[in-house]
């Protein structure tokens, strides 16, 4: 399953997607996160888990409405470059709009 983060608005769409079926909760990204955007959630009273019992990865409430201005340090607007979250993500789960 493909869980969407994000809005999208006049000036465009502003997503992260964590592929629930690749994510294999370890963490790295959140570690690498320098807005701690992200968060690892579990069934033991720290958020949600997936049909598996599998802890896995989150953007926070507090940022799904502002992730144009969260991730904005990672994504300079010359100069483009794969975000720090994606790249420490061995799994490939992660994706930005």
């Amino acid at each position: 399953m493909i869980a969407n983060y994000g809005y999208e608005d006049a000036s465009g769409s502003y997503f992260i997607s964590v592929d629930t079926g690749r994510c294999n909760g370890c963490g790295d990204c959140v570690v690498a996160c320098p807005q701690s955007v992200l968060a690892l959630v579990d069934d033991y009273g720290q958020g949600i888990v997936d049909d598996y019992g599998q802890t896995l990865v989150i953007v926070k409430e507090k940022h799904r409405k502002r992730l144009k201005y969260s991730c904005s340090p990672c994504k300079p607007a010359k100069q483009r470059r794969m975000l720090l979250c994606v790249l420490a993500c061995r799994a490939k789960a992660i994706a930005h709009s």
